[in-house]
């Protein structure tokens, strides 16, 4: 697996009344549930300059999963758990990829030329890595390691969301339920959703989670052998309040009964 990068910059991106790289929400849930939002924020750190783009840029999908942190976040008051969320931009390095990828440090994303990524220096790189992504990794294997010590096997939950259009085409699908070689959350959680005839369920769409870009569900849910699932909403569905409610209540409530299973709660052999 990729190897966080460890480097100590001389100048910090982030201002010290900014916020921290990852924010913490109900830290004392007692579900045997850890929620992740890996790209909850549209922030940019003042010292990046909004690395060139306009407001209306950092409005759409390619700067922020819209939505994702606010399902999550209900999510984790219907489910009593832990949620982690990262605190700036997937544009200024995505916490969801591997460092080494190209799509890591966007210099176009979805057709649009993000100029404050172009012809970065190594020492750059390394910069935003250690600023932003290995804090938010760091602390996510910490709560994980909490929890193992008190006795618990916790299920990784990861919330994203993806727009109903790209690329020109059309994505049919209102959620999508993303999972790689361990399928014991996502095969019955698929076959619940699909009781229902009025949905349109994705099965690793609009993304195959068996091509592993997606770092988070590998290196906290794979490699070490939890259980774990990646919910991709559609994000017209969510970007209002009573959208919020009723996804989060609707994937709570079929979570619910797929987590009814004590068999699920244990290292993957």
């Amino acid at each position: 697996m990729q190897q966080l990068v460890d480097v100590t910059p001389a100048h910090s991106i982030i201002a010290p009344d900014e916020p921290a790289p990852f924010e913490i929400i109900n830290p004392h849930g007692d579900a045997p549930v850890i929620l992740l939002c890996d790209h909850a924020s549209n922030r940019i750190p003042r010292s990046l300059q909004q690395l060139g783009v306009n407001d209306e840029v950092l409005q759409q999908h390619v700067a922020y999963d819209i939505g994702s942190a606010a399902v999550a976040r209900q999510l984790s008051k219907l489910m009593n758990a832990l949620m982690m969320r990262s605190n700036y931009s997937r544009l200024i390095i995505d916490c969801n990829r591997f460092p080494d990828d190209p799509s890591s440090i966007p210099t176009v994303s979805d057709g649009i030329s993000i100029p404050g990524n172009h012809q970065l220096t190594d020492e750059q790189v390394a910069q935003r890595a250690e600023e932003i992504f290995n804090p938010y990794h760091e602390q996510v294997s910490s709560v994980i390691d909490s929890k193992q010590n008190a006795g618990i096997i916790p299920v990784m939950v990861s919330v994203h969301s993806f727009t109903p259009f790209f690329a020109g085409h059309e994505r049919p699908w209102h959620i999508g339920i993303l999972w790689g070689h361990d399928g014991r959350i996502a095969q019955p959680l698929l076959h619940r959703l699909r009781r229902y005839p009025h949905l349109c369920i994705g099965d690793n769409e609009p993304y195959n989670a068996r091509q592993p870009v997606g770092y988070s569900m590998i290196a906290h849910g794979e490699e070490p052998g939890l259980p774990h699932v990646l919910l991709e909403i559609r994000q017209d569905l969510i970007t209002d309040r009573d959208g919020v409610d009723h996804w989060a209540s609707f994937i709570h409530g079929e979570l619910k009964e797929v987590l009814s299973d004590p068999t699920i709660f244990q290292l993957a052999k």
